[in-house]
């Protein structure tokens, strides 16, 4: 029985941040400081040493909620649906809140086959101690980085790689991608990919608004704002074509 997935994708992202942010994790060792042996388990280094993985996670912990922006696809769910409530014409319905939420319960279900193996073949055996955490943290990043490297657009990658030439060496051969590389270059193409994704759902409400504005303006109604006549055929046409099922339905297949 494996842990619930929330939880999972909390532990796992912090690992991953502590790679991408703070580098590999240091070797660890008892201090004599009760306070740091309770959070740290004991290895071989100084007092400082742990002061400063203890600074190391507090900082990964603030940087967790965006951790899932970069490299889960929550980026392309919460664009999308920006896109659909611009399109309808909707300041505030449906509230932030629910778009947000939708968009996480949809980036659990897409990355769960990502969070498993993350979980079963690095988490779960450095909880039971049967790996170190120089063994844990490349098997809890290898899932991720194999998802992004999945869905990055070569255009992209190749941009960062060529930016990146002078710092950072090119892999070669069946060298792996620097995460420093590949996650820059799949936020971007998640980016392109969400903003394509809106125009096509904003491209049929603003045919509706512009009959709408024709005929409006055919009747002589010059002072009626069309927005005020528009939205409820926005509203019903998204309904009739049962928009959420279809919506959602098609941004999950979208990285299958």
């Amino acid at each position: 029985m494996t842990m619930p997935t929330l939880p999972r994708l909390a532990t796992a992202g912090l690992v991953l941040a502590g790679l991408v942010f703070a580098g590999p994790a240091a070797a660890q060792s008892a201090t004599g400081l009760p306070a740091l042996d309770a959070l740290l388990p004991a290895g071989n280094g100084a007092a400082s040493g742990r002061i400063l993985q203890l600074v190391a996670l507090l900082t990964v912990l603030s940087l967790a909620p965006g951790l899932l922006v970069m490299v889960t696809s929550f980026t392309r769910f919460a664009i999308a649906f920006s896109f659909l409530r611009s399109g309808l014409g909707l300041q505030s319905t449906p509230a932030n809140i629910f778009l947000v939420s939708l968009s996480l319960f949809m980036t659990f279900y897409v990355m769960a086959p990502t969070f498993d193996r993350a979980y079963n073949e690095g988490l779960k055996p450095l909880t039971e101690n049967r790996i170190s955490e120089e063994e844990a943290i490349p098997k809890l990043v290898e899932p991720f980085r194999e998802f992004m490297v999945q869905h990055v657009r070569p255009k992209d990658l190749q941009t960062f790689t060529d930016l990146a030439s002078r710092n950072i060496p090119k892999a070669e051969g069946g060298e792996k991608i620097d995460l420093r590389i590949l996650i820059p270059a799949f936020m971007i193409s998640e980016l392109r990919r969400g903003f394509e994704i809106g125009f096509l759902i904003a491209l049929p409400f603003l045919v509706i608004d512009m009959i709408v504005s024709t005929v409006i303006m055919s009747m002589g109604m010059m002072m009626l704002p069309p927005t005020v006549i528009s939205l409820p055929f926005k509203v019903l046409f998204f309904i009739l074509i049962d928009g959420w099922n279809m919506l959602v339905g098609g941004l999950v297949r979208s990285f299958f």
